[in-house]
């Protein structure tokens, strides 16, 4: 029944002609998928990255349609504001067929949908890779920049960004190593600089505890030995439960472990549970970046631009 109703509410839609559409200037911007050509200023928009939707919050940019849940505290009036277009994984066409966006925007987990949202509106996959996250958060905002017409803006969180980076770098320089760890339940996963969370080593200059761990999406699997054997001078704790809403605490209690207890950074205070929504829901949002960069200045006790 949903299925008739969806095929009669897009036919509808694809029969209206778009003549603000056609009469807008085109813009070419960059995607993940490669250079693609819109229209300019799109004034409706459905967005289904939270990543994407975190920098153009970021920027000021309103959006028409966004997932709900956005898991980010700091999305909250974003979502409040926005009417509910489905979930990351599962688009409510129905809702968007009557919306009539003028973009839509994937990216992450819900890139798979791109082709299946195409009918509706033009779509663009702005998805952002573990590899450069930094460059790749600094080329999404300029991309936004020349679509809205917001390059002031643009280079503004640019500059913060790029300010954030380098006190970040001051404050973790000549603090010693450190080592990624996420938590889910009782399981530890370890994450390299290769890894969805290795931009916090290659861009901030920070060194890893252990090198060429494995950089799937998952993490390398490791015990509390490993962390023993390891003996990190930081750990820095991601809790999948928290990031996901499935309660905060679980990360300390997993890491409460005599093992753990005896390493270089529970002796020293040097354990960090960081915000976990943000780096891994929201990895390369703009915003999501420069919050975690607080926390980590903060946690290394501070630095100065340079």
């Amino acid at each position: 029944m949903r299925t008739a109703i969806f095929a009669g509410l897009l036919g509808a839609v694809i029969a209206i002609p778009a003549a603000t559409s056609v009469m807008a200037k085109d813009v070419t911007v960059d995607t993940a998928t490669g250079p693609v050509a819109i229209a300019a200023n799109p004034e409706k928009l459905a967005v289904f990255d939270v990543a994407a939707i975190d920098t153009l919050a970021a920027m000021g940019v309103a959006m028409a349609g966004v997932p709900a849940p956005l898991y980010l505290d700091s999305l909250a009036d974003i979502g409040a504001g926005a009417q509910v277009v489905g979930t990351l994984f599962e688009p409510d066409f129905e809702t968007l067929a009557v919306m009539q966006p003028d973009l839509i925007i994937v990216g992450g987990r819900s890139s798979a949908q791109a082709a299946a949202l195409a009918p509706i509106a033009p779509v663009i996959d702005m998805t952002i890779g573990v590899e450069g996250m930094a460059d790749q958060a600094r080329a999404r905002i300029a991309t936004y920049g020349a679509l809205f017409g917001a390059k002031d803006k643009a280079d503004a969180l640019t500059a913060a960004l790029d300010a954030k980076l380098a006190m970040a770098r001051a404050a973790v320089k000549g603090k010693g190593k450190a080592l990624i760890v996420l938590t889910n339940g009782g399981k530890i996963s370890a994450y390299g600089a290769g890894s969805r969370f290795g931009w916090l080593h290659s861009d901030l200059a920070l060194p890893e505890a252990v090198e060429n761990l494995s950089a799937e999406t998952h993490g390398q699997s490791v015990s509390f030995e490993f962390l023993a054997e390891t003996d990190p001078d930081w750990l820095l704790v991601v809790d999948r439960g928290a990031a996901i809403g499935a309660g905060a605490k679980a990360a300390k209690a997993t890491l409460d472990n005599p093992l753990v207890a005896r390493t270089k950074a529970a002796q020293a205070g040097q354990i960090v549970y960081l915000d976990a929504a943000p780096l891994y829901i929201a990895g390369g949002g703009a915003g999501a970046m420069m919050h975690t960069l607080d926390e980590v200045i903060a946690a290394f006790g501070g630095g100065k631009e340079g």
